[in-house]
């Protein structure tokens, strides 16, 4: 909601000045295309609520041609931009290319790549630059106390970021008003080279509360201007709250401890006043995941003890570190992955690769708690060990607990735990799924009788050859039960192990797809994730 409010103006007046879809504007993570659809012919899905599901809050170019890329993540626009451009002269046609980019996006690796290669483009390239002094929340890195001398000194400072890489430069201090904003814009139009315009814009800018709580209104769910603030709210237990007390608790015992984030506190219940509570045991990189792994790793090798905090979605965008820097080298970070899992978000957020992602690299050590006790476990041993890159998948939803302390020793790799013996069917339920392999092995035994072995793997990045040797004795079927794809995941390890055998195999799942918001008691049928359809599955093979 902040990055739209914050540049309306500028919106109108590159539609003013500009002639979309013959000229290409290319947004950065699309966080500011909101007042861009609108003016596109796509308002309706912000005043009709039975439209919603229509539109996506991205930009996408199967709802409009005035959308070139369906684009969620950040710090693309320039390069995407640069390639447009660099087509364009190819072909020798004639039509400006404008990238929008964030000065929070300019902190991720993508973005300096691109306008290092965008600067000797020799053409029209237009970077239009919205400096409204914000990421999600604040802006870390040497590169934004430029950005801050710029305007202080009304873009004349000697030192200049922009120019130092050999864009023509235009800055523009009040980038919230459209005449300023249609002035320069005009300047730059059908120019012939690259040139960056700099833009200072107020994030959540007409709107009292976006203004006043910046970090909070980078983003919201429909209705919450309409609740009322109830200052009486007690928080429950969850497993934010418990991470936050077992970083908390281990930086005061050691002081070598420290958080890494990508930018994205609010992901991980990160407040103001939580991180200013660990200070310089707190460390946010700004939009930067691989050099997040990268630094991780070699605090790790000095004797720290660094534990990153990393949205699932973001996973993929550092694979090459988490191979060769850390998994490599076996640097013994911590690594706690939030929101993993089949979910109902945008594409450009899906959270169901990280299992494929993470559990095929040697070295990694990649762990999925199905309780509190098993969690907090995990956390401890990940922490205090030596041995391994250990990454957690932070379990979602309401707390799950035993009341009894979970005992596993964890540096015993692969082992997984039989918590009810039976035969026949096995079910093997990763994480937020054992719960449903649970409801299978009850549906079981009421639909045929059948006496299923239940199963918690812990542990996504191998097999526990000796329960599966076992359970050729007296098992017809083995089922596994995953949060996420299952193209090289978790189940298809399980299979590899039977490939020889006699022993069926059943792997449930998500396909290999990106989806788009879709309901999910709806991905759960397309599936065949509901207990009946799994039940059903496997009494057609016994």
């Amino acid at each position: 909601m902040g990055p739209n409010l914050g540049f309306i103006e500028p919106t109108i007046a590159l539609h003013y000045v500009f002639n979309s879809p013959n000229d290409k504007f290319v947004f950065d993570v699309s966080h500011q295309c909101y007042a861009h659809k609108i003016l596109t012919g796509r308002k309706e899905g912000f005043t009709n609520p039975d439209l919603y599901e229509k539109y996506t809050g991205y930009t996408a170019p199967e709802e409009s041609e005035h959308d070139l890329f369906k684009v969620g993540h950040t710090s693309t626009s320039v390069s995407l931009a640069t390639g447009v451009a660099k087509a364009r002269d190819l072909k020798g046609e004639n039509y400006n290319v404008v990238a929008i980019i964030g000065d929070g996006s300019l902190s991720g690796g993508e973005a300096l790549e691109g306008l290092d290669n965008a600067a000797i483009l020799g053409s029209n390239i237009i970077i239009v630059v919205n400096d409204n002094e914000m990421s999600i929340a604040e802006n870390y890195g040497g590169l934004y106390a430029n950005l801050s001398e710029l305007r202080k000194t009304n873009g004349k400072a000697e030192c200049n970021f922009f120019k130092s890489l050999g864009f023509d430069y235009l800055y523009v201090e009040n980038g919230n008003n459209i005449e300023d904003l249609i002035n320069a814009f005009k300047q730059v139009k059908d120019i012939n080279h690259p040139v960056v315009v700099h833009i200072h814009t107020l994030k959540g800018k007409g709107l009292d509360v976006a203004e006043q709580n910046k970090e909070a209104f980078h983003w919201i769910m429909p209705g919450t201007l309409d609740k009322k603030d109830d200052t009486h709210v007690v928080m429950s237990e969850s497993y934010t709250s418990l991470t936050k007390d077992f970083i908390f608790n281990k930086v005061k015992e050691d002081r070598t401890t420290c958080v890494i984030n990508a930018a994205t506190p609010g992901v991980f219940g990160f407040n103001e006043s939580f991180r200013n509570l660990l200070g310089k045991n707190y460390v946010d990189v700004g939009i930067a995941e691989e050099h997040a792994v990268a630094f991780s790793s070699a605090m790790a090798k000095q004797g720290a003890k660094p534990i990153f905090c990393v949205m699932s979605s973001f996973i993929q965008r550092t694979y090459d570190q988490m191979s060769q820097d850390l998994c490599l080298n076996n640097s013994p970070i911590t690594m706690l992955v939030h929101w993993g899992g089949l979910s109902n978000a945008d594409a450009t957020h899906l959270c169901s690769f990280d299992i494929p992602l993470i559990s095929n690299i040697p070295n990694m050590v990649y762990l999925a708690p199905t309780t509190k006790e098993e969690y907090l476990a995990m956390l401890e041993y990940a922490h205090n060990q030596n041995e391994h890159p250990v990454a957690i998948r932070v379990p979602m939803g309401e707390i799950v607990s035993t009341g009894e302390k979970d005992l596993t020793d964890y540096s015993k790799l692969n082992k997984y735990e039989l918590k009810e013996q039976g035969e026949t069917v096995a079910l093997i339920g990763e994480g937020r799924f054992y719960n449903l392999a649970q409801k299978v092995k009850n549906e079981l035994k009421e639909k045929q009788g059948i006496n299923a072995t239940l199963i918690n793997p812990k542990f996504l990045t191998g097999i526990d050859e000796e329960i599966l040797e076992n359970l050729k004795q007296n098992h017809k079927i083995v089922v596994t039960l995953e949060d996420g794809m299952l193209d090289g995941g978790f189940g298809e390890k399980v299979t590899r192990f039977y490939g020889n055998s006699d022993m069926k195999v059943l792997n449930f799942g998500g396909k290999k797809e990106f989806t788009d918001r879709m309901q999910m008691n709806e991905l759960y049928k397309r599936y065949r994730l509901t207990k009946e359809q799994i039940t059903e599955d496997i009494l057609k093979l016994v």
